[in-house]
């Protein structure tokens, strides 16, 4: 879902405004960018009452305020990684640079927005109860929630309303590639919970829920044992889109 107003609007100035953020994962075997990610400075105070529902458009809107606040952790915006590169633990590594760069600017803390890999498998299931799924060692059910478990991070809340994407119902039927007749709520491709679609206003409203994730200061593992290096961002403008935290 990369249709959200907040993301359009605002996810240039992230590239544009804080390329110091950016990370690529460059392999020189294929001499090729395999993985991006982008993260963005935020001003928390440590409690976990004060993270907003708003999860991704809180805080970009928080950081392009007219008055910002002073950062005091860095926060993941997103991770996206080459479909050929998964599953070889570089999201972990990337997770880890991420954290370092903060640190590089005394923003020890690293907290997420997580939007969880495999929820949009379970759309009608409420985020509360897909979070308390767990496999028989223990580990969460869901791969980018576990992902940064092993890497110490905190489940410490639900973002009700990370992403919010509206659109008219022509719109909708375009993106989703679906008809949608009636009034009411529709399983779509790719979306977490439901979108609502009401065509009396022609309107259709999806509210994404994400996890929010506290990655406390700690030692980063060792380097992946591939051809992997990290590169500043290069002059060309990178995508503007983010998968937002996930792989």
């Amino acid at each position: 879902m990369n249709e959200g107003s907040v993301l359009k609007r605002l996810f240039g100035r992230v590239v544009a405004e804080y390329a110091e953020f950016l990370l690529y994962a460059w392999d020189d075997e294929r001499e090729e960018v395999i993985g991006v990610g982008h993260a963005i400075p935020a001003a928390w105070d440590g409690d976990t009452a004060s993270l907003p529902d708003g999860g991704f458009d809180a805080v970009l809107e928080a950081r392009f305020a007219p008055e910002p606040q002073t950062p005091t952790v860095l926060c993941a915006l997103g991770i996206t990684i080459a479909p050929e590169c998964r599953g070889r633990g570089l999201s972990r590594r990337m997770i880890e640079r991420m954290a370092e760069i903060g640190r590089a600017h005394r923003l020890d803390t690293l907290i997420a927005p997580v939007r969880p890999t495999l929820k949009h498998r379970y759309p009608l299931t409420p985020i509360e109860r897909y979070l308390s799924w767990r496999r028989p060692d223990g580990t969460h059910l869901d791969p980018w929630l576990r992902t940064h478990e092993r890497l110490g991070a905190d489940i410490v809340k639900v973002a009700s309303e990370s992403v919010v994407v509206t659109g008219t119902v022509a719109e909708w039927e375009e993106w989703t590639e679906m008809a949608l007749p009636e009034s009411g709520a529709y399983v779509v491709s790719g979306a977490l919970v439901p979108i609502e679609i009401d065509r009396e206003r022609d309107e259709g409203v999806y509210v994404e829920p994400n996890v929010w994730m506290v990655h406390r200061p700690r030692w980063p593992s060792s380097p992946p044992p591939w051809s992997t290096v990290w590169r500043d961002p290069p002059c060309a403008e990178p995508p503007q889109k983010s998968a937002r935290v996930q792989t």
